[in-house]
């Protein structure tokens, strides 16, 4: 017969930690939403829906949500084709699989403000790789990251390349999950290599797929580091981003009631597609 007060303190030191580091931050920024304090002010008071009120007219707050929507646009798509079609190119081969799957998770292991520095050299407009490339192609180089008409496209560029490793690893723990005589029977009833692939693979990589849909989505609204490293929201906020906008409200302007509110919103986003992740395996 188990022991209720027993296993409440077994938990109890995980409980003590997600109360102190998750869920009392939450309730603090929620709270401090419906205030006016700022950072270094000695005044808190409560201002109802004011802080909500200014942020939906707030141009600035348009312009970082319509970036991190375009920004996950962007990304998700490409970098879950494109570690499902590395994962199938390297499980189809019988030799170097372990050193692709090395080479191509590299980015994820890196640091990617260090990474950062390194792709603002490579998109130099003068002293980039890049660019040089470009002209040896007859090509025109570009001030990558200083043109309001690519640089959200290039850090977008940037986060696929970062998140294919990720999205490799996974995909190819559902391609080995999937029993081989599935394809000898394929292969009996007549099916070429299309027919394999969209009748047995794709189906049964349904699950896994969606876990990396929401993965990938969840960190793709998280985008940061990149945007601080390389951009600084600009030019002209053309790559300023949530995240961006909410650490400059907080810790440049001091605005901590206001970036406070912003974070809520920040949160809904993040806690819809958990619960969208979490109902999906309940049905599965």
């Amino acid at each position: 017969m188990r022991n209720p007060l027993s296993s409440f303190l077994c938990l109890s030191p995980a409980l003590f930690l997600l109360f102190v580091f998750l869920i009392a931050p939450i309730f603090c920024v929620f709270v401090l939403s419906f205030s006016d304090y700022n950072l270094g002010s000695e005044d808190f008071n409560f201002v109802g829906l004011e802080n909500y009120k200014a942020l939906f007219s707030d141009a600035v707050f348009f312009t970082s949500l319509k970036n991190t929507l375009l920004y996950v646009i962007l990304v998700l798509p490409l970098s879950i084709v494109g570690g499902l079609l590395i994962a199938l190119l390297i499980e189809s081969r019988t030799e170097g699989r372990a050193l692709y799957r090395a080479l191509f998770f590299l980015p994820v292991l890196a640091t990617l403000i260090a990474m950062s520095l390194v792709w603002e050299y490579i998109l130099h407009s003068e002293l980039g790789i890049f660019n040089q490339i470009l002209s040896l192609l007859g090509l025109s180089g570009r001030n990558w990251l200083s043109s309001e008409d690519t640089v959200l496209a290039t850090l977008a560029a940037i986060g696929i390349w970062q998140q294919l490793g990720y999205n490799m690893i996974l995909f190819g723990a559902g391609l080995l999950s999937i029993p081989p005589f599935l394809y000898e029977a394929g292969r009996l009833d007549g099916m070429g290599k299309w027919g394999l692939f969209f009748k047995i693979t794709l189906p049964l990589l349904t699950p896994v797929m969606f876990f990396v849909l929401i993965i990938n989505a969840i960190k793709a609204f998280q985008i940061f580091d990149t945007v601080h490293t390389l951009t600084l929201g600009g030019p002209h906020h053309s790559s300023e981003v949530l995240l961006f906008t909410i650490y400059q409200e907080g810790f440049m302007f001091f605005r901590s009631s206001y970036a406070a509110a912003m974070s809520v919103i920040f949160l809904l986003f993040i806690l819809a597609l958990s619960l969208a992740k979490m109902y999906f395996f309940r049905r599965a």
